[in-house]
């Protein structure tokens, strides 16, 4: 009969991350992020328990689109009163809140339930090149999104 791994919770290190998004493609990015929170990138990764690392997302004002996206792609956001549907397009949410763009590709790529929303908390996004955490002295996290690209 097959069992499920455990990892010990005392024996869970976690990580901190610090990823540059400036001129990586959102998808991609945000993929390879959510990879991360989840801890699939680890041998101890169990589907049902949160084994994951932080990451920490800096200049996210910079994240790109490929093709008409900036233009075409639309954020909606609902204020739970009727005909509250509020719709904007990627351009002018990165111009108002670039930090939203990126936490809402991570958040669709996290399962939806209370795992997922735990793993959320564990995201922290930036407009900026400067964040709060150098305490916790995070690890540079490469993420090529751009195939054949070198950094």
């Amino acid at each position: 009969m097959n069992k499920t791994y455990l990892p010990a919770q005392d024996s869970l290190e976690r990580n901190w991350y610090v990823v540059d998004a400036a001129g990586q493609r959102l998808g991609r990015l945000a993929s390879e992020i959510a990879r991360v929170l989840r801890g699939k990138n680890k041998p101890t990764f169990t589907p049902h328990m949160d084994v994951g690392d932080f990451v920490i997302v800096v200049n996210a004002e910079k994240v790109e689109v490929t093709g008409k996206k900036r233009s075409q792609k639309l954020y909606r956001r609902h204020s739970g009163r009727p005909g509250g549907m509020k719709t904007e397009t990627f351009a002018k949410l990165q111009g108002r809140i670039p930090e939203r763009i990126v936490e809402q590709a991570v958040r669709g790529m996290l399962p939806k339930n209370s795992l997922g929303r735990k793993l959320f908390t564990k995201l922290k996004v930036y407009s900026g090149s400067d964040h709060p955490h150098e305490a916790q002295k995070p690890q540079i996290l490469e993420i090529n999104t751009i195939p054949g690209e070198q950094k």
